[in-house]
């Protein structure tokens, strides 16, 4: 199983960013998946969760109206489309899949800063 996550980088305040984690080594379609992020000195936290097919999504309560998750099944690639950013949505993004055990993606840092 590989997760590998991209796209993240320096952005100002307000701008977007589109983060992607490109899956392997097990069926794509047939797993929820999620994006979390962990802010430097801070505990791991949720931020947003789809399901196999693509029909749900969840939130986190800060994200939602701004971000929006999304996956292509037939690419066997998950994304989160990131807009009018601020500083404290400044992390490393990981993805996270979750089946017969949890898998991690190696994280992709997004700093929001002027």
């Amino acid at each position: 199983v590989q997760l590998v996550e991209s796209g993240g980088g320096p952005v100002q305040p307000g701008g977007s960013l589109k983060l992607s984690c490109a899956a392997s080594g097990f069926t794509f379609s047939s797993v929820g998946m999620k994006w979390y992020r962990q802010a430097a000195g801070k505990e791991r936290e949720f931020v947003a969760h789809i399901t196999g097919t693509g029909g749900s999504t969840k939130y986190k309560a800060s994200v939602k109206g701004r971000f929006t998750i999304a996956r292509d099944n037939a690419k066997n690639t998950m994304y989160l489309h990131m807009n009018s950013l601020k500083p404290e949505d400044t992390a490393v993004y990981y993805c996270y899949a979750l089946f017969s055990t949890g898998y991690w993606g190696q994280g992709t840092q997004v700093t929001v800063s002027s």
